[in-house]
């Protein structure tokens, strides 16, 4: 496997974690009245709101998106600067992608459904900064993983 992909997939996971981490500490309103982890919420997508299939797949996408990190934008990605930049733009763009459009259609929703429902704003803001947090830290983690030493001069 080509490292920079391996470091695409690492950083792609090790940013999931701690999203997902967030995830299962925010909640959202249930129809019901009730409410739910958002993490519960991502394993409703493939049909069983439970934590455990919620972590598998949110994982799983995870390490998804950081493949398309590198493709998209790991040669723009060489600096810790640039990373962390083009990692937190890459984020903005898949809040809005996932958490904006896809989440809320594979629910039944409209997109951009958690913005216009004023119960759901705060976890649409809660969102949009776990999706930041996750570009930056996979922005660093790629650069970290496929940075080159500098050359010694004897």
């Amino acid at each position: 496997m080509n490292s920079r992909f391996a470091a695409g997939i690492v950083g792609g996971l090790a940013a999931g974690v701690v999203f997902g981490i967030m995830m299962q500490m925010m909640t959202a309103p249930t129809p019901d009245g009730g409410r739910m982890p958002m993490i519960n919420m991502v394993g409703m997508i493939v049909g069983s709101p439970t934590a455990g299939v919620g972590w598998l797949y949110h994982l799983f996408n995870s390490a998804v998106i950081g493949v398309i990190f590198v493709w998209a934008l790991g040669a723009r990605s060489y600096t810790y600067g640039t990373g962390l930049g083009w990692g937190a733009a890459y984020g903005f763009v898949w809040w809005i992608l996932g958490a904006l459009i896809l989440m809320p259609v594979f629910l039944g929703m409209p997109a951009f459904a958690p913005l216009m429902m004023p119960e759901m704003r705060m976890v649409a803001m809660g969102s949009l900064i776990g999706h930041l947090i996750y570009g930056l830290i996979l922005g660093a983690v790629y650069v970290a993983m496929t940075r080159r030493a500098p050359a010694r001069v004897p």
